[in-house]
């Protein structure tokens, strides 16, 4: 996706970057935040346990996650990606808003990382409409900001620097987040049990 919505290639299909990307971004938050809410209603139907016991399991089930990115397991989930053939066939705020809510669900395209499950579980187990909802819109957000940095691609030049950048701190983003991930994991643990 990163090869394509950029301000290079939405103004050679006559949209406008801002437009396309500001679509992307609602609808990745609004999409979190719905499947968020809907965990956190269900949660409430599911477990009837104390806040600070659901907090520890959170807390433990994102350090598992973390855990699982850093040894290299990869997660179940669909064998999908957006379908980039909209791209040219609508208008730029369409398939933005299409791409955005996919991805902010979670688990309606590629899964890469175990924290994804662990975002679902945190909103099924936060046991709150609006607890959820906010799981869920921080976590669409976060799935659609890396689409904002694509925003100083306006030569073909600095589309294939962005690239190679992409594909050198890659790794190294993954390992941070997956121990950054783990690191709250603990606090969250830790502020359930006390």
């Amino acid at each position: 996706m990163l090869s394509s919505i950029h301000p290079l290639g939405e103004r050679a299909r006559n949209n406008r970057w801002g437009v396309t990307v500001a679509s992307f971004v609602a609808a990745a938050v609004l999409a979190g935040a719905v499947v968020g809410g809907g965990l956190g209603v269900l949660g409430t139907r599911l477990f009837d346990f104390s806040a600070s016991l659901g907090l520890a399991v959170i807390g433990a089930t994102a350090l598992a996650a973390g855990g699982l990115d850093l040894s290299g397991v990869r997660p179940p989930g669909p064998k999908r990606q957006v379908n980039e053939h909209w791209i040219g066939h609508y208008r730029g705020w369409v398939y933005g808003g299409a791409f955005g809510a996919q991805l902010g669900t979670g688990v309606t395209t590629f899964v890469v990382t175990w924290t994804v499950y662990a975002a679902l579980i945190a909103e099924l187990l936060i046991g709150s409409l609006v607890g959820g909802m906010v799981i869920g819109a921080v976590f669409g957000l976060g799935r659609s900001l890396l689409l904002v940095t694509a925003g100083l691609i306006d030569t073909p030049s600095r589309l294939s620097s962005f690239h190679r950048v992409l594909a050198r701190v890659g790794p190294h983003v993954t390992r941070a987040t997956s121990i950054a991930v783990g690191g709250a994991a603990m606090v969250t643990a830790v502020g359930g049990l006390l």
